[in-house]
């Protein structure tokens, strides 16, 4: 009765504290549990611990038969995105994102089974209210020489995704296993940004709105909807998703194991507290109408990934791993769109009871990530762990967004576990990403690196 009551007491703290994170190979994180992470992000064919969930289910069958473990975990990004344009230089302040997770496993004979919780990935920034950047634009009927102000206020956008999740690993032989694992997802958002009258005549457009906002000449539209919590953002949406797995050891050298995550089916992200600010000049006169409403994020979802992968063990003490990941980021990413709705209210003025469709082009490209890493047991109680994962970028020149800077590429890692009991040990790693620089269509040159690390602790029950 205490291992189910403190599990699923663990359990509902998570997902009241799961937060936001940043992005790092497109959305996702390079590395799930402080072992993997360690070592690279690899995780196909060997025990990753209560991570595997997020990595291999069915390397949870590497457990021992009677085990039932509770895992606590932390992790950290530290994302440093910077901006230059025409001689004005920015950088985000968003540069602390903290994630816990938790989870308990258990196996009864050949069946692991258990449930876990933990952020997925995501992405944001935030340029604050005084961004050189965002200051002026241009409205839809203006040239380069005829720069109008924008609202001033902040800049920022906040995406984050997490899963619950409840795997069941079955050892079919000795040497052969497969895992399922059933997970309900969530997904959040905040989004603050102004849009200039040209930049809203690109995108595609629509809805009962559209020709009260560009009635006149249309100068900005500012979108708003946060919550201003760390955990969940305004918007929310929520789905399922599964996973199958397997592993099979060939040898006493060698262990492979692959892996399918489906693509999620989510619900649309909304939120009822959002607003809409319309300014524009009609017959020399500037008008402003700030728009209460509901915003809807359309087709929000998450790419299906497979994997397969090796583990070497040359020595009892040395163990080198490594696969490789295919993302289907171009099935979920082809556009960013948006429909808001108008409250039927007096209030809202001509606005009142319509909806304005707004979609912007992604065309994001499919991403591979190859991983690779080392363990080497030290002692019977220190195993040491290094790795790197190195990736394509999925994000295109033409289409890169300021406000969701997903193009870091490579992350170089290193970590330890250390057994402080017999039925207690912790994991820690540490990852680098070297800056990535691009510039996008518009000329606005964007710069990313980051510094992330995680921290597990496990304990036998």
């Amino acid at each position: 009765m205490f291992r189910k009551s403190f599990a699923g007491a663990a359990i509902a703290l998570s997902v009241c504290c799961t937060s936001t994170a940043m992005a790092t190979n497109g959305m996702n994180l390079e590395g799930y549990g402080a072992k993997s992470h360690a070592m690279g992000g690899a995780g196909m064919a060997f025990d990753t611990g209560n991570s595997a969930v997020m990595n291999n289910p069915a390397t949870l069958g590497y457990m021992k038969d009677g085990v039932s473990e509770i895992g606590i975990g932390i992790r950290g990004l530290h994302p440093n995105v910077d901006l230059n344009y025409s001689g004005m230089t920015d950088e985000s302040g968003a540069t602390g994102f903290y994630m816990p997770s938790l989870s308990y496993m258990q196996k009864d004979g050949n069946i692991t089974w258990g449930a876990a919780v933990l952020s997925q990935g995501g992405m944001g920034t935030d340029y604050g209210n005084d961004s050189p950047l965002y200051q002026g634009g241009y409205s839809d009927a203006s040239d380069a020489n005829d720069p109008i102000l924008l609202s001033g206020k902040d800049i920022r956008s906040e995406v984050g995704v997490g899963r619950v999740m409840f795997p069941i690993a079955y050892n079919l032989t000795e040497n052969t296993t497969i895992g399922v694992s059933a997970d309900f997802v969530w997904a959040s958002m905040d989004l603050q940004m102004d849009m200039d009258g040209m930049h809203f005549g690109m995108m595609e457009t629509g809805g009962s709105m559209l020709p009260t906002v560009t009635e006149g000449t249309l100068n900005y539209v500012r979108y708003d909807f946060s919550n201003g919590t760390p955990f969940i953002g305004s918007a929310v949406g929520y789905g399922t998703g599964f996973k199958l797995g397997f592993t099979h050891k060939l040898s006493k050298l060698l262990t492979i194991g692959g892996t399918y995550h489906s693509q999620t089916m989510m619900s649309d992200l909304e939120s009822s507290n959002a607003k809409l600010t319309v300014v524009n000049t009609v017959d020399n006169t500037a008008r402003t109408q700030e728009v209460s409403g509901k915003i809807k994020v359309n087709d929000f979802e998450w790419p299906a990934t497979f994997a397969a992968g090796v583990a070497l063990h040359p020595t009892n003490r040395l163990m080198i791993a490594g696969d490789i990941k295919y993302v289907d980021w171009s099935s979920v990413m082809d556009k960013f769109s948006t429909t808001f709705v108008a409250d039927n209210t007096t209030a809202n003025g001509a606005y009142a009871g319509k909806t304005l469709d707004m979609s912007m082009k992604q065309d994001w490209r499919d991403q591979t990530v190859y991983s690779i890493g080392v363990e080497y047991k030290a002692t019977k109680r220190l195993a040491l762990r290094g790795g790197a994962s190195l990736s394509t970028n999925p994000v295109p020149d033409a289409y890169l967004n300021p406000m969701f800077p997903a193009i870091t590429k490579d992350h170089y890692t290193c970590g330890f576990g250390y057994r402080v009991t017999d039925d207690t040990k912790v994991g820690a790693a540490f990852s680098y990403a070297p800056k990535v620089t691009e510039t996008n269509g518009e000329g606005m040159v964007i710069s990313h690196s980051q510094a992330n690390w995680s921290f597990n602790l496990v304990h036998n029950l």
